[in-house]
């Protein structure tokens, strides 16, 4: 039996093929010991990223990290199951190193729970709709090392990006035996993979709504970077086009496909819930 894990704290969910999201449910993990990097990928560099976010989420007494994509000076895309039941976050803009105060250009801003936008859909024991929306309490200046990614144009003439090369970056694992947190961000630049391949890896889980990363040579997304962006950039446009979600338990260097949310599938949610549209 497959078990799947998505990308943030840990967590097991039941179902018929268990899936488990890369953050939390529950149990909770304490700040002080989530993990976050992405695998076998490089340190980012200030501004090669500026729509990535992240995302130090409060749940009661507890904790837990995901990332995040700018899409407009007032929202942030992220996965549901990163959002629910979270009290608040603080939102960190334009940071490489998350425990640098005195970062150059960072910026953090706490938002609470009244401002996030949970897909009505979303469904913990299967992972679908794994989407979310936050808003910003206040309006983001733009700066060389924060920019919103685009969304895709809504047209109806939707890109599968398969075989594309595509970008994937956070704070998540850079390792299955990392055990302390990784305070800079990394990034990889991997393939999409066909639908049918991913699907193979993941019977019965895998829908049209999301789309799959190659994880080859270990390269992939691993726990801490739920939520966060998965990007297609062409002739200078960073587009997003997954928000990461899910991957197997067994380890994020397994070799395994990493699943996303597939940001085309929701242009119209997202539109109805922030007004935000590429046309």
């Amino acid at each position: 039996m497959k078990v799947i894990v998505a990308f943030s704290l840990l967590v097991a969910v039941a179902s018929a093929t268990p899936i488990e999201p890369r953050l939390p449910l529950v149990p909770l993990m304490p700040l002080e010991e989530l993990e976050g990097r992405i695998t076998n990928g490089e340190l980012a560099k200030p501004g090669q990223f500026p729509y990535q976010v992240g995302l130090q989420l409060v749940f009661g007494n507890s904790g837990a990290w995901c990332g995040g994509t700018l899409i407009s000076d007032r929202w942030i895309l992220t996965a549901a199951h990163c959002a629910d039941g979270a009290d608040g976050a603080t939102v960190y803009l334009g940071a490489i190193d998350i425990k640098n105060d005195n970062e150059k250009g960072q910026q953090r801003i706490y938002t609470s729970k009244s401002n996030f936008v949970v897909h009505e859909n979303w469904d913990p024991s299967t992972l679908s709709n794994d989407i979310a929306l936050i808003k910003l309490p206040v309006v983001v200046d733009f700066t060389e090392r924060i920019q919103p990614a685009a969304l895709p144009k809504m047209d109806g003439k939707y890109s599968t990006y398969e075989g594309d090369m595509v970008w994937a970056s956070g704070w998540g694992k850079d390792s299955d035996k990392a055990t302390t947190v990784s305070p800079l961000l990394r990034y990889i630049e991997v393939p999409v993979l066909k639908q049918s391949t991913c699907r193979n890896y993941y019977l019965g889980v895998v829908t049209e709504k999301m789309i799959c990363i190659s994880g080859k040579d270990g390269k992939s997304t691993c726990n801490g970077d739920s939520g966060g962006p998965l990007v297609y950039k062409h002739d200078g446009v960073n587009t997003v086009i997954g928000a990461t979600s899910f991957g197997i338990a067994l380890g994020c260097e397994k070799g395994w496909p990493g699943v996303f949310t597939r940001v085309t599938s929701y242009l119209d949610w997202i539109a109805e819930k922030s007004g935000v549209v590429n046309k």
